[in-house]
């Protein structure tokens, strides 16, 4: 950041984030004189203590033992100081985004340039509904209850709409385990704040996304993202071992704060929600071929469901922090009459593995950090979610480089709910299930509402 200041500074701009690369090298620089400055008192300090050790007149000891505690408090002074420079320093540097892909275009959301477009868009002989009239019609969906237990933005699936949740997670997980290589895992919920901010992810402040736990240093995972960056933290891994592909099911929790509107409606934007998310631990060599991989897999998935769907090259200014380039699905959902995302895939390059210390040992010579990934082998994956090789020995730890992570998400339940339920709708209320869940559902080929029980 120090070398490349100016180029830095231009990033963040570009990305519109709020931070302030020329502080975090500031507090650099004060952080190395004060750095310095312990070390040179630390030195006289000992070189004090060792003249205490031969036969000396007391007015001499007198003078060293005063010199002594003179270097104490000095020291005291110095490391509380360097303490809390380091503190500052570590904070503004965590805000500064990894940098972007050449090919991302700048600016924002409206400048997003459209890679697929997949399908088209269903045709209706009546007026759609949204998929909040037709959950609700068909018992699928209480947000009545929900909000007098949890508050605005909970739901509580019901019949229907709890089954087709787990066919969603079912069928999600079984594609990408069963027929793109990925390692099941079911993470906790529960992460270390250290951890989250680790992965680039910030639980403090008045816009957060993350719910923390009071008096404790846990937060609620917003994604399972999180706890699989987490699984190979200081370790380091052999090249033979990569590319290692992980999938995960967990739930997500995001306080949404400044989210309202239309597009805060139903089960679009909530508090609490399920997901699949794909995990990938890679040489730079093999990130480019793997992000594309994660996004023929996601079109893969929603194609076979049948939705009409576009892929998007995400500007500069929709990228978050950690993403050197993300791609977007955004799903037609013809009862909120717009198209809705549903997905995305990151490649975070080396921005969260080298704050959660995640390094392999090259098998041969010609391998560089400076490596841009812009080529691949595109050989297959390796095992994942068991921990393999050893300690990492931080920047010192000779001989390794550091990882690079993907992410992708499989299937986020509410906002597939919503894409299934608006764009398969029939005039009766009735909604046609997509024929790749219905193995999941027990065979169920349409949804319609509960049958009454007699007396009611």
């Amino acid at each position: 950041m120090k070398e490349n200041l100016q180029a830095v500074e231009q990033n963040t701009k570009n990305r519109a984030s709020n931070a302030n690369p020329r502080k975090a090298v500031e507090l650099y620089d004060e952080f190395v004189r004060l750095k310095s400055e312990t070390d040179r008192l630390r030195a006289e300090r000992n070189s004090n203590s060792a003249q205490m050790k031969g036969k000396l007149e007391k007015e001499q000891r007198d003078q060293l033992i005063a010199k002594g505690q003179q270097l104490k408090e000095e020291l005291a002074v110095i490391e509380e100081k360097l303490a809390q420079v380091e503190s500052q320093m570590q904070y503004e540097g965590q805000r500064v985004p990894n940098l972007t892909h050449p090919a991302v275009p700048i600016g924002g959301e409206e400048n997003a340039a459209v890679l697929n477009m997949i399908g088209s868009q269903q045709q209706f002989g009546f007026t759609p509904k949204d998929h909040v009239a037709i959950a609700e019609a068909l018992d699928m969906v209480d947000f009545d209850s929900a909000s007098e237990v949890s508050g605005q933005k909970f739901y509580y699936l019901r019949n229907a709409g709890a089954l087709l949740e787990l066919a969603l997670v079912n069928w999600a997980m079984t594609k990408v385990v069963a027929k793109h290589g990925f390692t099941p895992l079911m993470t906790p919920d529960l992460v270390k704040a250290s951890v989250l901010e680790k992965c680039g992810f910030q639980p403090r402040g008045t816009e957060t996304q993350v719910y923390s736990i009071q008096d404790s240093q846990l937060c609620l995972t917003g994604t399972a993202e999180v706890p699989l960056g987490g699984v190979y933290m200081d370790k380091v891994l052999k090249e033979s071992d990569l590319p290692i592909k992980m999938a995960a099911f967990g739930h997500c929790f995001r306080t949404e704060a400044g989210a309202a509107g239309a597009a805060g409606k139903g089960l679009y934007r909530v508090h609490q929600f399920s997901k699949v998310e794909m995990f990938v631990l890679c040489t730079p060599a093999q990130s480019e071929a793997l992000h594309e991989e994660l996004r023929q897999i996601e079109v893969e998935l929603f194609s076979e469901l049948g939705l009409h769907f576009k892929v998007l090259d995400m500007p500069s200014c929709d990228l978050g922090a950690p993403a050197y380039r993300k791609f977007d699905v955004e799903a037609w959902m013809p009862g909120l009459n717009r198209y809705g995302e549903i997905s995305s895939a990151s490649n975070c390059t080396d921005y969260q593995s080298r704050r959660l210390n995640i390094r392999y040992r090259p098998s041969s010579q010609g391998h560089s950090d400076s490596d841009d990934g812009s080529s691949s082998d595109g050989s297959g994956a390796k095992q994942g979610g068991k921990k393999g090789g050893k300690k990492g020995g931080g920047s010192s730890d000779r001989g390794t480089e550091f990882v690079y992570t993907l992410n992708a998400t499989a299937c986020a339940v509410p906002r597939m709910i919503v894409a299934i339920l608006e764009n398969f709708q029939q005039e009766d209320g009735s909604v046609i299930v997509p024929e790749p869940l219905r193995p999941f559902l027990g065979g169920m080929e349409v949804i319609k509402p509960p049958a009454r029980k007699a007396g009611h």
